[in-house]
């Protein structure tokens, strides 16, 4: 038995009956990095050592009867998150050599249950990028066909958790970036509500969108995983005082919902036959299980991706001008404190993370403000409408997660506007707020998976998880 490719409940079940060892089960899990990191390249760094340790504590408390759900389990995290005493670079030069003194606060809730911390997974730096090729510790590969990109900017963890690397990873989604990696890789990973999870110790990317989440083997893991990371934050003014449910119990209730299929992400431009065609497929097994499909319009969605990438820039660049290559990383050889600070930056960041410090910068100049970023966060304020009237008549909406399946490394990668348009189903909620999850539906006639994207009414992950349950289960018989 592979123990390293368990889900949670498996490897939970295997550790009470004594079956094996936490210490056994994060060997498995560090052989694998081993074995497969130099193909996929999905953790930059392994914490091998400490994992160990962390394992042998973990038998302890099982042995002393304390074990909890998530007790001697080894997971992985992005690495744009904090995690105490363990490099953080955010997938940037200029952070190569940055050692985080403490916890995210959802690492903290998670390692307070004893589970174990494998290392840090590789990402598109700062979450700068739909295909993890923007990284500069080298792409990320699907370990479904290694000629293919593992998705972005969330990769890393999701061809873990697809490899057997690691049971599960906590990743970081601003626009797309648990979800479409999640897709491409054949997992479930869910963009909480924001303000549902605390973002205290995560890489500021773009603060108004960003939001961190689970991806795992299956949508009952990532129930479980969200009751466990979700919850005010006093470090976080963004956290919502609204309770926490138990979604793990909340999946398998039955009761016949309004499932509203959005026309504007299965007329778009783009999508892929194959992948419009498995998603309707499991839309009918839906209405089949009893729920009502109702035909829905989200007319701002045409110009979501617009308003994203203005938004987002814009407050990039606000974000990361706290890197200067004094602290920590990258710092160039020159004789003066301005030269230090551009030549760091030139040699620290990658070219996609120029690209939006200049684009958000110049958005967010005097003259230009009100002409981009004020006009973008006003048709902002209509796609949030847009979802909010909708909600009024469905009670979750059902979409492809991506319009194509995982593309070939380095097919876009110099097609930046084409890049961009990767997340074209993924946006709209992110700008909105609401909860969004990929769960897998399926696979295509050459092997590679297909996620569904299930969206809910903000601060409902408990019906949008329903859903996704109930896809997960099609699985058996499609």
């Amino acid at each position: 038995m592979d123990i390293n490719k368990l889900t949670i409940k498996q490897a939970y079940d295997g550790l009470k009956k004594k079956e094996f060892s936490s210490v056994e089960l994060t060997q498995a899990c560090v052989a694998r990095i081993h074995e497969r990191n130099a193909d996929i390249n999905a953790f930059i760094t392994i914490a091998e050592d400490s994992s160990l340790t962390e394992a042998q504590h973990a038998d302890k408390m099982i042995s002393q009867g304390k074990q909890t759900l998530l007790t001697g389990i080894p997971f992985g995290v992005k690495d744009a998150i904090q995690v105490a005493d363990i490099r953080a670079t955010g997938a940037a030069k200029i952070l190569d050599n940055y050692i985080s003194p403490f916890d995210a606060t959802v690492i903290g809730n998670i390692r307070a249950q004893g589970a174990v911390m494998l290392g840090k997974q590789n990402c598109d730096t700062f979450g700068h990028g739909a295909s993890t090729e923007n990284s500069m510790y080298g792409p990320v590969k699907n370990p479904y066909d290694e000629s293919r990109v593992a998705g972005g900017s969330s990769g890393g963890s999701a061809a873990a958790v697809a490899d057997g690397q690691c049971i599960f990873s906590i990743g970081e989604d601003t626009g797309a970036s648990i979800r479409q990696p999640a897709s491409f890789c054949g997992i479930a990973g869910l963009r909480p509500s924001y303000g549902r999870n605390s973002r205290f110790g995560v890489m500021p990317m773009a603060s108004s969108l960003d939001t961190v989440g689970p991806m795992a083997k299956t949508v009952e893991e990532i129930a479980s995983l969200l009751e466990i990371m979700a919850g005010v934050d006093t470090r976080d003014a963004t956290t919502v005082p609204h309770d926490v449910m138990k979604y793990s119990d909340e999946i398998h209730h039955k009761k016949s919902l309004k499932i509203g299929i959005p026309k504007e992400y299965f007329d778009v431009e783009g999508i892929d036959a194959e992948v419009k065609q498995i998603i309707e497929k499991y839309i009918k097994k839906l209405e089949n299980l009893g729920h009502e499909i109702i035909d829905v319009s989200l007319p701002t969605t045409p110009y979501a991706t617009s308003v994203y990438y203005i938004v987002v820039p814009s407050e990039d660049s606000s974000n990361l001008g706290r890197l200067d290559g004094i602290r920590y990383g990258v710092q160039a050889d020159a004789d003066n404190l301005y030269d230090i600070y551009a030549q760091s930056r030139a040699i620290g960041f990658p070219e996609e993370v120029k690209r939006r410090i200049m684009i958000g910068t110049y958005a967010l100049s005097a003259g230009y403000y009100d002409a981009y970023y004020r006009k973008a966060q006003k048709v902002r304020t209509l796609i949030i409408q847009d979802f909010e009237r909708v909600f009024q008549t469905v009670d979750v909406l059902v979409t492809p997660t991506s319009p194509f399946p995982a593309f070939k490394l380095g097919e876009k990668k110099d097609d930046v506007l084409a890049m961009y348009l990767a997340d074209i189903f993924t946006i709209p909620s992110s700008l909105a707020g609401i909860p969004g999850l990929s769960v897998p539906a399926g696979m295509t006639k050459s092997g590679l998976p297909v996620g569904m994207q299930i969206m809910g009414p903000r601060l409902r992950e408990d019906i949008v998880l329903q859903v996704g349950y109930q896809v997960e289960k099609m699985n058996s018989y499609i």
